[in-house]
């Protein structure tokens, strides 16, 4: 068996963007042919509506398989993996310790930081809703046992109120999961990650820390600092770290950076 992290581009939304511009592109020939009688105002209104329609499904179809092949698993760039690999390089957890992998999705990170720290636990949790009704507890279970890791075990979890004690994990984790939950302040999801964290315990979050989503982060860096927090930094990712600066304006990864450092 061989474990499936799925694509973060859903199949269905290559599947959805391809149809539709097939229809839009067929209506469009067709009333190119129906309408050469009609006048000029309706023909050119209606022609230039589905044609602006076609063009613009277009590009998203575009869009979406460029974006599908740089994040698979299984193509040639394989971003996805470079970032999950960047990332739980990050993550130190001592002999017997437990580090907790928020928003884990298809486990993929839960399991790369179980395989570097074979002698720790790592814990994954998520909500799995319906935006990515592919990801689910039983596809990380399967996935972990693919990989041939017993050290991971998985759990419906609300990132917003983590459900553990403070100073619960050695190691704290995330990847590309805060962004996507509206009408929440960000760096309060951060010091609720933060807070399950034990003393001495080491962190890596990495998200699109842009300042329209995250604010200020070199004042939240100093905040941390302040708290008596350790060798906290920013790394920015998209500059070549994971992906060039081109890559992340193509696919909306701008100002994806780094949050790592030491209780």
């Amino acid at each position: 068996m061989k474990a499936d992290y799925k694509n973060w581009v859903p199949k269905g939304m290559v599947y959805g963007f391809t149809a539709v511009t097939g229809v839009l592109g067929a209506g469009l020939v067709t009333s190119l042919i129906l309408t050469k009688g009609a006048s000029a105002p309706a023909r050119i209104g209606l022609n230039a509506v589905l044609g602006l329609a076609t063009l613009a499904c277009g590009c998203g179809t575009l869009w979406s398989v460029f974006a599908y092949n740089q994040f698979s698993y299984n193509g040639k760039r394989r971003m996805s993996k470079q970032i999950i690999d960047g990332t739980a390089d990050n993550i130190k957890i001592p002999d017997g310790g437990t580090g907790l992998d928020v928003g884990c999705g298809s486990g993929a990170l839960t399991i790369a930081c179980a395989k570097r720290n074979p002698n720790a636990k790592m814990v994954g949790i998520d909500r799995w809703g319906k935006e990515y009704a592919s990801f689910s507890k039983q596809l990380c279970e399967n996935n972990s046992k693919a990989e041939g890791v017993s050290n991971t075990s998985f759990a419906q979890g609300d990132a917003t109120h983590l459900d553990f004690e403070d100073e619960t994990f050695d190691a704290v984790t995330s990847n590309y999961v805060y962004h996507n939950i509206t009408g929440v302040d960000k760096q309060g999801l951060l010091l609720e990650t933060l807070r399950v964290l034990k003393k001495g315990g080491t962190f890596a979050i990495h998200d699109i820390m842009s300042k329209g989503r995250y604010g200020d982060m070199q004042s939240f860096v100093k905040k941390l600092k302040d708290q008596g927090y350790e060798d906290v930094r920013l790394i920015h990712t998209d500059d070549g770290k994971f992906m060039s600066g081109k890559e992340a304006g193509w696919l909306g990864l701008s100002g994806s950076t780094l949050l790592v450092g030491k209780k």
